[in-house]
């Protein structure tokens, strides 16, 4: 029969665990809330630029820029590659991490001279254990993302687009599915689409437009300006889905981690009653029996006296 104090102990070290695993559930909960939030806030003003790109599109639809031509392998040798994968910085957060580094793994194998940017630290001990190079001066943490932290990101990115040694980006993260496991996916970053900015306007108001809108110095440049912010604000819309996705796959597991530390606690509560309950009918029985042979020394005692 196990010892009732090691028991004791034994529950008391998985109720604080609960405690943690509780805790970390709650904490998540509130990042994933913060950055939803923040968001939001800043969606107005990305909306606007992508519908500003767009117009700028319907005005002059046979406008050339350098963020929207598509390499061609054939002139070219094979394109540049380059990756954004997004990790986290810490475990415990269940096939989150897995997900991506699979999928990036798989179009490692396949372009194998990609350029490859990592953020998150987990991301970034994986490759460096297996012999991958990674940007070393690409070093930014998945916690806590915001706009300064995405136009920073996308500076670095669109310096090896510029100077050519890049001629196709992509991000590989995971995309964000309330109350469920997001899902990892790679979308392409650079170049653009122009599809992505299409929008059904009546020729007549197409005119007018070209009739009042003057741009300077002259219509690339203006778009030129506006796809660094453009990039900024998907880019941060990125960082947030795969934070909240991590922020989810934590609370899933420390969710797992709680109700299985509870099923463990009554299990052992069980045992220790049980255990607790036989050493009292143990105790019980001994008084019994003492009392009972007193009784029946007495009785002795008492006979031979009379």
């Amino acid at each position: 029969m196990s010892d009732i104090s090691e028991i004791r102990a034994r529950i008391n070290s998985v109720a604080e665990t609960k405690k943690v695993t509780d805790a970390m559930y709650m904490i998540s909960s509130v990042k994933m809330r913060r950055a939803m939030r923040e968001v939001t806030n800043t969606e107005p003003y990305f909306s606007s630029l992508s519908e500003e790109i767009g117009r700028i599109f319907r005005i002059i639809p046979d406008i050339s820029n350098r963020y929207f031509k598509v390499p061609d392998p054939m002139t070219g040798g094979h394109i540049k590659h380059g990756v954004l994968l997004v990790t986290s910085d810490k475990g415990l957060a269940g096939e989150y991490n897995e997900n991506v580094i699979s999928l990036c793994e798989d179009v490692l194998s396949r372009h194998s001279e990609t350029v490859l940017f990592v953020i998150g630290e987990l991301g970034r001990q994986h490759f460096s254990s297996k012999g991958v190079p990674t940007v070393p001066e690409f070093r930014y943490s998945a916690e806590l993302p915001n706009v300064w932290k995405a136009r920073r990101i996308c500076s670095d990115l669109l310096e090896y687009f510029d100077t050519g040694r890049a001629d196709e980006i992509s991000i590989i993260y995971t995309d964000y599915l309330s109350g469920r496991p997001g899902e990892a996916k790679r979308s392409i970053l650079l170049p653009l689409k122009r599809s992505l900015f299409a929008s059904v306007t009546e020729d007549d108001s197409i005119e007018t437009e070209r009739d009042r809108n003057v741009f300077f110095p002259d219509p690339d440049t203006v778009l030129s300006g506006i796809i660094p912010s453009y990039i900024t604000g998907y880019i941060y819309s990125i960082l947030v889905d795969s934070y909240c996705s991590e922020q989810q796959a934590r609370m899933t597991a420390m969710n797992s981690a709680s109700s299985n530390a509870e099923n463990i606690l009554n299990e052992l509560r069980l045992k220790y009653n049980r255990i607790r309950q036989a050493e009292i009918t143990r105790e019980i029985s001994e008084v019994t029996s003492g009392a009972r042979a007193l009784k029946k020394k007495k009785e002795t005692r008492d006979g031979k006296q009379n």
